[in-house]
């Protein structure tokens, strides 16, 4: 009521202007005034005025409900980023929290969080799996929430003592929820924050919810006006005798509640909750068929129990559309345009794609225009995952095969068009069937592409599991594209092309052995016809022919280093498979890529590397143990076999490289069916060289300058020695260390068991594709070994031997024997002579007493000191390194004296 329209004694004017000011609602808030109803032309002009006390609660809790969510899906990372926002927040607001005081849900959110975080700090087994981020965050936001909740220890006492619920879970709360306790939080003077947060609209550019809940907020306000003039009207009789005992007892009438004392006032307090409830009801009712009736008008849609929508395929054309070729390029372009747009949904685009297919193919818009968009659709398919390191889906890669072929179909079966990068999309041809069709497109980068996302699919696949075994499958129908490809460029490709397509073959032929080829070999059909030899020979063509064909256009027509390094690396490879050792030496020779191939990139190295291991493994499949040793020295020394060959990643380097360095080598890694197996290889470095370590430490027992030939080999002898207990070998390396040491004392029968063996056999031998060969082979070689062991090791105890008692021993042929020997006496490694009539081998008595050996240790060692100091001296006076260095007499050449046996080392000098 206005003070000027007041009547009476200035005593009730008062009194009646106090009561009125203390009834004014507040004005300094949005939610405090009544809410107008805007019409549908305003409703997007129209703006809301909120208070800053409502602006803080609100920041705060749309931060306190990022941190929850968060905590749900245990990501401390993101609590960790929110919760200094949220600390950042409150010091904005720390101006209204002096005048209201610390809001119970800050308190809620601070005292949750902190039990959250002791929670997962006291779950070890959770921790172990945290990735390094989450853990690092953990720690950090558990020292700054301890260190903050000092501020409210009190508060958070007291709450844990009395929880209630705080504001952030109420706005999360349901839409029926937030109505019934909308009414009981809310009293005379005003709206609380918490009430202003459950009412607040879920979307901010939903205006027609907004407006449905100002509504609400006007019918709650009527409520409470109907609830204030009830209580006024039953208390009024009251009112009029207490006005003469003073002012405060007229305003406490007015604005406490009294308690119902009488049974018609429970009755009409139960009447009154009935009707409170009644309206509610028709509110609620109310309000769902007018979002019923906003269904009908298609703007809104309300699902049902999670049933997933049925979406109708967009339409491509208008109806009545007349389709040209204009009209189908232009589409083409259109949804061309979205291809890599954030929010583009890429199957949808692919849909698209294929529909404008049909549409063209319905129409007879012509071959030009189909093969445009085929090239399209591959490379949306290629681009359908944007992380580089993951591989197609099963359905997307079958899609892209299909594609391929569908598209090299129409490529072969039409001659005159004509595709190719060079050309302009100015200057395509796709509807003048006059003139040769020209579409712009490379489909050799859709090969060279589909055999990487062949390579990455087979990368990130268990190859333990039978589904590598369905995708390896999928190599038959990429070496036939590549095929094709290759016959396509062959008649229409330059130069550069078909290199980089026989290049693609050669990768995909040259680490498979070709048994129809290694078995016509050993069993020629002798009793066929010359007509049924022939048919044999063209049913399929040798791979070393092919790789042979292949190879040499690369060798003349290359223009880059790289295509012609990778096709000599896999022309050896194949050559050393195939048990062509000669072929492959000398093409390793020739080519002096040994001198280059630190500066080739990481594939070439791995090829390289791998190329070098199974020329190794081929030598030694030829007896030749010494080359074999020197082809696998460098990869089995570094002691990175299995990173150096790119199949795998060793664990303890893993702290010299970041996430991403390691990422990419990963991407480098040679796929499961290409791996050489590298307990083999260990097996086969090892015994080339315990058969040349074992004679070479017998004949230089005495030796002290005595080298190492292998120093993985010594390294596995020393770790057998230091072995307590010597029981049967189990492992690979056991048996070669029992076979060296067995070797060593020439009993070769026992040095044959160790390496030949049922054990020996499954793990290793039988991998050859001539298992018994290589045994044959290796029986050979132990024998002969064991015999030059047996030699230096026992000539000091022999006058004479006979030869025929030597070739029991070791079950060889007389002429072995001799020959064995005659090398040995040539070399000046055995001091003996033949006796020809009597076969036996007569000792010379030269090898030095042991205080001999001690004599000549000391003179070499004088020897050593006397250079070393003429170096320095020479060093000094500024002639050291010149020419005449080495005629000087105190420059010894490098000739030891005589050893047991008369073994000398010589440095023969050749001149030229």
């Amino acid at each position: 009521m206005s003070r000027f329209f007041t009547t009476g004694s200035d005593s009730e004017s008062e009194s009646s202007l106090s009561g009125e000011e203390l009834d004014t609602k507040p004005v300094s808030g949005n939610y405090g005034r009544r809410p107008l109803l805007l019409s549908e032309d305003e409703e997007d002009t129209k703006r809301v005025v909120r208070s800053a006390k409502d602006k803080r609660f609100e920041e705060l809790t749309n931060l306190i409900r990022t941190i929850r969510n968060a905590m749900k899906i245990r990501d401390v990372t993101k609590c960790l980023e929110e919760f200094e926002l949220l600390g950042k927040a409150y010091g904005k607001a720390k101006s209204i929290v002096d005048k209201e005081g610390v809001p119970r849900f800050y308190i809620r959110i601070l005292a949750d969080l902190e039990d959250y975080l002791n929670e997962l700090w006291e779950d070890k087994e959770g921790k172990k799996k945290m990735n390094k981020n989450n853990a690092k965050a953990l720690s950090t936001l558990r020292q700054k929430i301890r260190k903050y909740n000092r501020d409210f220890e009190s508060h958070i006492t007291n709450y844990k003592q009395n929880p209630e619920q705080s504001a952030d879970e109420d706005a999360e709360k349901n839409e029926e929820d937030s109505e019934g306790s909308s009414d009981e939080d809310e009293d005379d003077d005003g709206v609380s924050a918490a009430t202003f947060l459950k009412k607040k609209p879920e979307s901010s550019g939903d205006s027609r919810k907004f407006l449905k809940k100002m509504e609400d907020d006007e019918e709650d306000s009527e409520d409470s006006e109907d609830d204030e003039e009830w209580d006024t009207s039953s208390t009024s009789s009251d009112s009029d005798s207490e006005e003469e005992e003073g002012k405060q007892t007229v305003l406490a009438s007015k604005f406490l509640k009294k308690a119902p004392t009488t049974e018609e006032d429970k009755k009409a307090a139960e009447k009154k909750r009935e009707d409170k409830a009644k309206k509610k009801h028709d509110r609620k009712s109310k309000r769902l068929d007018e979002e019923e009736e906003d269904n009908e008008g298609g703007e809104w849609e309300r699902v049902r129990g999670g049933v997933p929508l049925v979406k109708e395929k967009p339409k491509m054309f208008a109806k009545g559309t007349e389709i040209t070729h204009a009209v189908v390029i232009k589409k083409l372009n259109e949804i061309l345009q979205a291809r890599g747009k954030k929010g583009t949904d890429r199957a949808t685009q692919i849909e698209l794609l294929q529909l404008l297919v049909q549409i063209a193919s319905e129409n007879n818009l012509g071959e030009g225009v189909i093969v445009k968009i085929k090239f399209n659709i591959i490379a949306s398919l290629y681009d359908y995952n944007p992380n580089l390191a993951t591989y197609m889906k099963p359905e997307m890669w079958q899609m892209c095969l299909d594609c391929i072929n569908e598209l090299m179909d129409i490529l072969v079966a039409h001659s005159n068009i004509f595709v190719g990068e060079n050309i302009l999309e100015e200057s395509e041809n796709l509807h003048n069937f006059d003139q040769p069709l020209r579409v712009r497109g490379c489909i050799l980068t859709l090969v060279e592409r589909m055999d990487e996302e062949f390579t990455k699919i087979m990368q990130n696949t268990d190859p333990h599991s039978q589904e590598y075994v369905e995708h390896l499958k999928d190599e038959a129908q990429v070496c036939a594209i590549i095929e094709r490809v290759q016959r396509y460029l062959e008649e229409k490709g330059t130069t550069e092309e078909i290199c980089q397509i026989y290049l693609r073959r050669i990768l995909h032929t040259y680490y498979k052995f070709d048994y129809k080829a290694h078995q016509r070999q050993l069993t020629p059909p002798e009793g066929s016809s010359k007509s049924e030899q022939d048919q044999a020979e063209n049913e399929g063509e040798d791979s070393a022919v092919l790789m042979e064909r292949l190879c040499k256009y690369i060798y003349a027509k290359d223009r880059t280093d790289r295509i012609r390094t990778c096709a000599i690396l896999c022309h050896i490879y194949h050559h050393a498979l195939h048990s062509r050792w000669y072929q492959a030496r000398d093409l390793m020779l020739m080519s002096h890529l040994q001198d280059n191939i630190q500066h080739a990139d990481p594939p070439v190295q791995i090829l390289y590397n791998r190329t070098m291991v199974q020329l190794g493994i081929c030598a030694f499949r030829q007896g030749l143990t010494k080359d074999a040793h020197n082809a696998l020295l460098d990869i089995q020394s570094s002691g990175r076999a299995k990173e150096l060959l790119g199949q795998g990643l060793l664990l303890r380097s893993l702290q010299e490289r970041n996430q991403e360095q390691e990422k990419v080598e990963r991407r480098r890694q040679v796929p499961f069916h290409l791996h050489i197996n590298l307990e083999l290889l260990e097996c086969v470095y090892l015994v080339s060289a315990m058969l040349l370590e074992i004679p070479y430490m017998a004949a230089h027992e005495s030796d002290a300058r005595r080298r190492m030939i292998s120093k993985q080999f010594h390294h596995q002898l020393r770790v057998g020695e230091r072995q307590p207990l010597l029981g049967p070998p189990e492992s690979m390396r056991e048996h070669v260390v029992a076979a060296s040491k067995a070797m060593k004392m020439g009993d070769w029968k026992t040095c044959h068991s160790f390496i030949i063996n049922e054990k020996m056999n499954g793990k290793v031998w039988d991998l050859f594709p001539e298992a018994d060969k290589v045994r044959t082979m290796l029986v050979r070689k132990i024998q002969e070994e064991s015999l030059r062991t047996y030699l230096f090791t026992y000539s000091s105890v022999y006058d004479s031997i006979s030869m025929e008692t030597l070739s029991d021993m070791f079950e060889l042929d007389l002429p072995t024997v001799h020959s064995i020997i005659s090398k040995m006496i040539i070399n000046e490694e055995l001091m003996a002579s033949l006796d020809q009539p009597t076969q036996t081998v007569v000792m010379h008595r030269t090898e030095p007493t042991a205080q001999q050996n001690l004599a000549l240790q000391l003179a070499e060692k004088l020897g050593s000191l006397v250079e070393n100091n003429e170096r320095v001296f020479d060093h000094k006076q500024g002639t050291y390194g010149g020419y005449f260095r080495d005629q000087k007499d105190g420059y010894r050449k490098n000739e030891g004296y005589m050893r047991r046996g008369g073994y000398r080392q010589q440095q023969s000098q050749t001149a030229y």
